[in-house]
């Protein structure tokens, strides 16, 4: 006698699989956007830190200039006003910097720098 088992449904997935793997989907998107928004905002604070590097070796490289210049360093403006304020498309300054400082920004964050002037000893200084 010979026995013979019917292949009815022994294909695909039951829905208790199928609700398991959208549960273990969504945990897992859930920690991912987490991940993502607090990678973005590092981010962000990164730029702004980096902007205030170039800030500083711009003004470094103007004053070095000046004082090897037939002319020398005379004063503190004239620093100010050759520097390049401008450190890209998408940091921008609100107000604009003034001889003091400024607030700089970069997408949903911002830095408020102070500018310590520059002397006839050493260059100014974006903190």
């Amino acid at each position: 006698m010979e026995v013979r088992f019917s292949k009815l449904n022994q294909e695909g997935f039951t829905l208790i699989e199928l609700i398991s793997i959208m549960i273990i989907l969504g945990v897992l998107v859930s920690v991912a956007l987490r991940k993502y928004e607090n990678l973005t905002s590092t981010a962000s604070m990164q730029t702004l830190a980096i902007a205030v590097i170039e800030l500083n070796v711009r003004e470094s490289l103007i004053w070095a200039n000046m004082k090897i210049s037939n002319d020398g360093y005379k004063m503190d403006e004239d620093v100010f006003v050759t520097l390049d304020k401008n450190l890209g498309p998408k940091l921008k300054w609100n107000p604009l910097p003034t001889i003091d400082g400024g607030t700089l920004h970069f997408e949903s964050h911002s830095i408020s720098l102070n500018r310590t002037p520059s002397t006839s000893s050493a260059p100014g200084r974006w903190n």
